[in-house]
């Protein structure tokens, strides 16, 4: 990554850091409907992974995924809207903050089920490995994802068929308030078990962009060869509760101010200051990031609601939801 992707990249994480204070601050004025649950801290891994990443990609993600839907293309304001339940949001008001989608880019959803996309992203990939794209299918899921079928049922298929797919693990340390470590049976719950089912898994540091976009960038290109499947357990921490109902008072102060001080965009700014770029420059990419962010938050919030005749539309991929057997 040279410093203009470095650059980059930085400014991408500041506009998500900023437009997740936007939805953090819009829940507490009671304009956002029903809960969230923000990844600010876990930055890095949306924006290295989709630097790594050819548009045409697909990407899968969790209910935690206001990160990797802005990552891949949607805008703060497409995003905000749609916390907001506006018709300007990026699902029209029908996704809110757990199913953001846009599949125009390649971010194939947010799926409020645990683990529900990893046998969606080996189905991406299947199709795909038929059609002959060399597209690469990615499943974001966390830490707690690990410890049910669906993702030891997704990597053994995705190895029997040595299909271009990433599993990716924002691993967190807590599943929800529990913390992984107290009910798993190995240090590393994603890369552990890799090995079980005849695939590569290695360990990253999540909040580090660089670090991230290389990992990725590696597999994929492994994948892409036709080499199959691997996972990537990549180590973050969220700056929040599990959701907005959540103070997160189960966790150690001391373990949330040396994870705060591991921040991924203090660790950005460090390797720009290693290659030469000034604070000046920095401050710059930080203000053009809160512009966009504070624009997003008064266009959301002066967006229509959306029209209730809508509401059944777009159930099937012909726009309709009449029955059909």
């Amino acid at each position: 990554m040279d410093t203009a992707e470095l650059l980059a990249c930085y400014e991408q994480m500041a506009l998500i850091r900023r437009t997740e204070k936007a939805a953090h601050d819009l829940f507490l004025q009671g304009l956002v409907k029903g809960t969230t649950h923000l990844a600010a801290g876990q930055e890095a891994i949306a924006v290295g992974a989709s630097a790594a990443l050819r548009p045409d990609d697909y990407v899968f993600a969790t209910y935690r995924g206001h990160h990797h839907a802005l990552a891949r293309g949607a805008t703060p304001e497409e995003c905000l809207a749609e916390l907001m339940s506006r018709a300007t949001g990026l699902c029209r008001a029908k996704g809110g903050s757990m199913h953001l989608t846009k599949a125009a880019t390649g971010m194939l959803g947010s799926y409020a089920i645990v683990g529900a996309h990893l046998p969606m992203a080996v189905g991406a990939a299947w199709s795909a490995r038929l059609r002959g794209t060399e597209q690469l299918a990615v499943a974001f899921f966390g830490d707690g994802a690990t410890n049910i079928g669906a993702f030891h049922e997704s990597l053994n298929l995705a190895a029997v068929w040595k299909l271009p797919v990433l599993f990716v693990c924002e691993n967190n340390l807590y599943m929800e308030y529990t913390p992984i470590a107290d009910v798993t049976a190995v240090p590393r719950p994603a890369a552990d078990r890799a090995p079980a089912h005849g695939i590569p898994g290695e360990v990253v540091d999540g909040n580090d962009v660089v670090a991230v976009e290389e990992a990725v960038a590696r597999l994929a290109r492994r994948a892409r060869a036709g080499d199959g499947p691997a996972v990537l357990e990549a180590e973050t921490y969220r700056h929040f509760g599990h959701s907005r109902a959540d103070p997160a008072a189960y966790r150690p102060a001391e373990e949330v101010e040396r994870w705060l001080e591991h921040d991924p965009l203090d660790l950005a700014r460090g390797r720009l200051a290693e290659l030469g770029v000034g604070e000046g420059t920095v401050a710059e990419a930080d203000a053009r990031a809160r512009a966009v962010v504070e624009r997003a938050v008064e266009a959301a919030k002066a967006a229509p609601a959306p029209d209730p005749r809508e509401a059944l539309t777009d159930v099937w991929a012909d726009g309709g939801a009449a029955w059909r057997t």
